[in-house]
């Protein structure tokens, strides 16, 4: 595992860092994550909030937080969009996409959560073709 990583968004407006050891690296497949990311799933990450700092931009992030949800909110780059992490309601841990990550963190995701809800056009990643590219016609 990578001892520190870096993380920005699309603009480069915000930025952070993560330390290790995280708690968790999970797939969730849950309709809110799907409809948050626009995707089959979510990456996360789970961060003691003491092994996080905001680099720059904090300012710029806007968090929006579900009432009916507990376990789940959202936050994101008012600049540009990318989804950028979120402090826990317990104030413990935070949330990182690990798409938002610029290194590798060194830990691959451990299992998928709320897979028997994932989306009914989902094909797993394995039953696919692959391309470094964009394939020709």
């Amino acid at each position: 595992m990578t001892e520190s990583v870096e993380g920005s968004c699309v603009c480069g407006a915000v930025a952070f860092c993560i330390k290790g050891p995280f708690r968790g690296f999970q797939y969730c497949h849950c309709s809110r994550c799907r409809k948050k990311t626009g995707s089959s799933h979510v990456a996360n990450i789970f961060v003691p909030v003491d092994q996080f700092s905001w680099e720059r931009g904090e300012d710029k992030v806007k968090r929006f937080e579900l009432p009916s949800a507990k376990y789940w909110s959202t936050a994101f780059c008012t600049d540009c969009g990318s989804a950028m992490p979120w402090l826990t309601r317990n104030g413990k841990v935070m949330v990182v996409g690990a798409g938002a990550l610029d290194d590798d963190p060194g830990v691959k995701p451990r299992f998928s959560v709320h897979y028997d809800s994932r989306a009914p056009w989902y094909v797993h990643v394995s039953d696919l073709e692959t391309h470094g590219t964009i394939p020709q016609s």
